[in-house]
């Protein structure tokens, strides 16, 4: 089993994003650019920065409504996506309830070739196992990679995230934030996890890991 970490990056300027990618890169085998941190003017130029690195990178641009910090209209929102697509990252994060209202973004998107992540966040609760595997059966009908995080307020409810790794080995990221759910973003990669998500050293996600961390953690486990 590999087990491998992909860095979240939160910059505000591109030339941080730039700085703290290569530092990510260094260390870890992928990077999450978290575009939605810039200002929407400021992405191109980011883009022209990062290219060289983008097929180790998946490229986010969440917007307010699913947690993250772009307000502009969800129109706007596209067409950055869009844009993004062009450049050819390992893969581009794109919500559960963005490409199932946006087919025209779906189909451009995988016209440019770029491999999508599906993804779903509950940033209050963890649903019962029956709700999450309904989700990720719809969820797979648009990529073979998916990403499904949950809030947990128990140890109970990372094992019910962590239960769908029964019916999808391979493609799946699965795990919970918070306190309680801290262990299942360790135990997601050995249940067959392409990566688990960790920071540089300020967590950028509730209970997330430093890569630092994450890196003692395997070893001992080697």
């Amino acid at each position: 089993m590999a087990y491998k970490t992909c860095v979240s990056i939160a910059e505000t300027t591109p030339k941080r994003i730039q700085s703290s990618l290569r530092q990510a890169l260094q260390k870890s085998d992928y990077a999450e650019i978290r575009f939605d941190f810039l200002r929407p003017e400021q992405i191109p130029d980011a883009l022209q920065l990062v290219q060289g690195h983008l097929k180790r990178c998946i490229c986010t641009l969440r917007p307010k409504s699913e947690g993250g910090k772009f307000s502009g209209t969800e129109q706007d929102r596209a067409s950055i996506l869009k844009l993004i697509s062009e450049y050819r990252p390992y893969l581009l994060d794109l919500e559960f309830s963005t490409i199932s209202k946006n087919r025209s973004l779906l189909e451009y998107v995988k016209k440019t070739g770029t491999q999508i992540l599906v993804s779903w966040h509950d940033f209050k609760k963890t649903p019962s196992y029956s709700a999450l595997d309904s989700k990720m059966k719809k969820m797979k009908k648009f990529s073979k990679s998916v990403k499904i995080v949950t809030t947990a307020n128990s140890i109970s409810d990372a094992t019910t995230v962590l239960s769908l790794y029964r019916k999808q080995s391979t493609g799946l990221i699965a795990f919970s934030m918070g306190d309680h759910g801290r262990i299942s973003r360790i135990l997601c990669m050995s249940l067959g996890s392409p990566f688990t998500y960790v920071s540089l050293g300020k967590p950028v996600a509730p209970g997330q890991f430093s890569v630092d961390e994450v890196k003692s953690i395997i070893r001992l486990q080697k």
